[in-house]
């Protein structure tokens, strides 16, 4: 099946050389633009079929408020807000993401979540977000995120870093399959395409292996399969505390 793989693969990659050459002159750019508006009505839809799984995720959040604190939470790639409707009463949301067009639904989602109070939004990637100071926030969430970042293991320095000691880091990813699949035959094969479709995202990533080896003092992770399509149906979820 490997070969197969490869050759199935290598035919999709040749049917995508036009949308590779409009990343090689830069004008994908123009689908970042476009790209929120389809992440809005998609995340509709994920936290419906996944409500059960991000209640059951975050309601562990408020175990790492401090005594007498307000809880702080930095939201890696927040995207449209989808996940402000699971976080506790009370608590202060930061929100960073590379593409600033999406602060038009995040403003949205703001204004619907009024249980919440909103500091800023920062346009940032995973990866350097030297803006925000070291230790500083009791939380640190991601979820879908992983998938596109350029460096995971960066990705989970910056959150080590902004933490502070005994703080957590909460994750929900889509990962690939088991090989022996035929989910991580198609993944493979399909995933030139889909890294346009999903602006950057990789449904080949091993990212529990990241994770656990980023130098957490203490991980609960456990892999699940979410009532997704195939491709994406593989997730782990959990949290991390530094």
């Amino acid at each position: 099946m490997a070969f197969l793989m490869k050759c199935c693969t290598l035919i999709v990659n040749v049917l995508c050389l036009p949308l590779h050459l409009i990343e090689a002159v830069g004008l994908y750019e123009l689908y970042k633009r476009v790209f929120p508006i389809w992440l809005y009505r998609f995340s509709k839809t994920y936290n419906k079929k996944m409500y059960d799984k991000k209640k059951e995720l975050f309601r562990s959040l408020p175990e790492f408020n401090k005594p007498g604190g307000q809880l702080t939470i930095l939201e890696i790639g927040c995207g449209t807000g989808a996940n402000f409707e699971f976080y506790p009463p009370g608590c202060k949301v930061i929100c960073t993401d590379p593409n600033p067009h999406f602060q038009k639904y995040l403003k949205k989602n703001i204004g619907e979540n009024d249980h919440l109070t909103f500091e800023r939004f920062v346009v940032a990637s995973g990866e350097d977000m030297g803006s925000v100071e070291s230790e500083s926030v009791d939380v640190v969430v991601c979820t879908l995120v992983l998938c596109s970042v350029n460096n995971i293991t960066q990705t989970l320095r910056e959150a080590r870093r902004i933490l502070r000691p005994g703080g957590a880091f909460f994750f929900l990813e889509h990962v690939v399959a088991d090989p022996s699949t035929w989910a991580y035959f198609f993944q493979h094969v399909l995933q030139p395409p889909w890294y346009y479709f999903g602006d950057g995202c990789e449904v080949t990533r091993e990212t529990w292996k990241h994770v656990e080896a980023a130098g957490f003092s203490e991980l609960k992770l456990r892999h699940i399969e979410a009532p997704l399509m195939f491709i994406v149906k593989p997730h782990i979820m959990g949290y991390a505390v530094k």
